[in-house]
């Protein structure tokens, strides 16, 4: 007698339910150990549950937990029919996945997807305002304390997409929005690009989030920052010092912000920089405000794999690390990983006093893993080049070099030899469709560089976040770079400083492990 017959016959209805649990548990369990085992598969950064991920999505503060909604696809690790997957997390590190809080509603507005966009609190009650595909910007609140239930707005779409019989067609683009208030007038963003050339918004008003009215293009792009063809997705509206800021992401060229002066309804820029470049993988930050006024912000990191790669793993995209954004005195953009993370760090070592002469290396033998965090300080530079190189072989078959070039003011991350598999896709997305798939093994860039220097006397200080195929890197409170890497070899482990053209003082090497933040 089989283990199940003898529920057979009288309980046959039980006995069916029976098999098809242990059917499902033994699936959780294969899938568990496969994310477990899986080399690329972050320990301590936001990943999905399962399948796709894309952009951060509406994150709040809300009954002292910080939420976070993102683009899921919860039926597979590609793109397909996308909801609002949903977590919560008491200190930005450790995070609880919750039920999908918006799924398209069948002949519905957002009938074929709910695209990005933000969160707000109106009236002491949270709302969503999103993309609904195909018929415009959509609201939905919730009620639950724990943001778990959610209640679509019967009038969506409250920002239709045009149609070619309506006045308004041909003036403005719905697409992707973010919502802010101002004085007793809530205000909204839809991005894209204005057909004359360039990255813009186009910016509504409303008394209610239900009705709006549209007003004009909220800014207009120059040329010598981003170039004609780039678009506007995902805009993020907010004031930071004394100044404003839209942060927003072309499907060309990545993530990127304006700081600038918002007045009589518009922003005027006043100074342009990416967060990604030529190489990098970040696509489309958003943030939030915090109960200590702290504005964090979160960004999509895209794969670089195949997308067979990628369902074949069960999980596709991750979310960077939390990172605190403010302005400095000269009012530039300043920029640091939560102070939270630190309660991962785990078996510290310290080193200091390391020179370097000309032209050499040294590894740090005490110092190997795939989820690390490392900060270095380095004396003051004057031509001498300075790296780090993580996720090294014993034989540099694969490695990946953190750079930093004062006479050509970059901070790199060379990326030439960081994975064996010549699959991975390591390209410049410029001039590529945003849905193109580029040929398998096709590298175009051999490094990320990011413009950086140091200050008169002023010494370099690196802080390194290894999380297997994840990378990201800060620099003196002033930029970041973010890389995927994904490291053939098991024994790809190694981390090793070096010098180039001149010799190199390193004041300190500190090193933690870190902890698994994710289940």
């Amino acid at each position: 007698m089989t283990d199940l017959q003898e529920y057979e016959g009288s309980e046959p209805i039980v006995a069916n339910e029976i098999e098809k649990t242990e059917q499902l548990i033994q699936g959780a369990q294969e899938l568990r150990e496969k994310f477990q085992t899986d080399p690329h598969r972050p320990a301590y950064h936001f990943t999905p549950p399962w399948a796709w991920m894309n952009d951060i999505n509406g994150p709040l503060f809300w009954n002292g937990r910080y939420h976070i909604f993102y683009q899921h696809n919860p039926d597979g690790a590609y793109w397909k029919w996308i909801q609002w997957g949903h977590a919560s997390s008491p200190d930005l590190v450790h995070w609880t996945h919750h039920p999908i809080a918006l799924t398209p509603t069948l002949g519905g507005p957002d009938r074929d997807g709910c695209f990005s966009g933000g969160a707000v609190i109106n009236d002491g009650v949270p709302t969503l305002i999103y993309h609904g595909v195909p018929e415009g910007t959509c609201i939905a609140t919730s009620e639950d304390p724990d943001l778990i239930q959610w209640t679509k707005h019967p009038a969506n779409p409250v920002i239709p997409v045009p149609q070619p019989d309506d006045p308004d067609y041909g003036k403005y683009r719905v697409y992707d929005p973010c919502a802010w208030k101002h004085g007793d007038f809530w205000y909204a963003l839809c991005g894209n690009r204005d057909p004359a050339g360039g990255d813009t918004a186009y910016l509504f008003k409303s008394p209610d989030m239900v009705h709006w009215e549209y007003l004009h293009p909220f800014y207009k792009s120059n040329r010598r920052w981003t170039e004609a063809d780039e678009d506007c997705a995902v805009p993020n509206f907010f004031p930071i010092g004394d100044r404003h800021m839209l942060l927003f992401c072309s499907h060309l060229q990545g993530t990127q912000y304006y700081l600038g002066r918002y007045e009589e309804d518009r922003l005027y820029p006043e100074q342009y920089a990416r967060m990604s470049w030529p190489g990098g993988h970040l696509g489309g930050g958003i943030t939030m405000l915090d109960g200590n006024g702290r504005r964090i912000f979160f960004d999509w990191i895209r794969e670089a794999r195949t997308e067979a790669s990628e369902r074949a793993s069960g999980w596709s995209g991750v979310m960077t690390l939390p990172r605190i954004l403010s302005l400095a005195e000269d009012s530039s953009l300043t920029i640091e990983p939560a102070p939270e993370l630190r309660v991962l760090r785990q078996n510290h070592r310290h080193h200091e006093n390391i020179h370097l002469t000309a032209d050499s290396e040294l590894a740090l033998d005490d110092v190997q893993g795939d989820c690390l965090e490392l900060v270095v300080e380095v004396d003051p530079i004057d031509g001498a080049e300075f790296g780090v190189k993580v996720r090294c072989s014993p034989e540099r078959e694969e490695q990946t070099a953190i750079v930093y070039n004062p006479s050509a003011k970059t901070l790199s991350v060379d990326i030439s030899k960081s994975s064996l598999d010549e699959s991975i896709r390591y390209i410049y997305y410029r001039n590529e469709s945003a849905t193109k798939r580029v040929p398998e093994g096709k590298r175009v860039v051999s490094a990320q560089e990011a413009p950086f220097e140091l200050f008169p006397d002023e010494s370099l200080k690196l802080r390194l976040f290894i999380d297997r195929s994840v990378l990201e890197v800060f620099a003196n409170g002033r930029q970041c770079v973010t890389q995927r890497i994904y490291p053939t070899r098991d024994d790809s482990l190694g981390v090793t400083l070096f010098s180039r053209g001149e010799s190199v003082d390193v004041k300190s090497v500190d090193a933690w492990d870190m902890a698994p933040a994710t289940e």
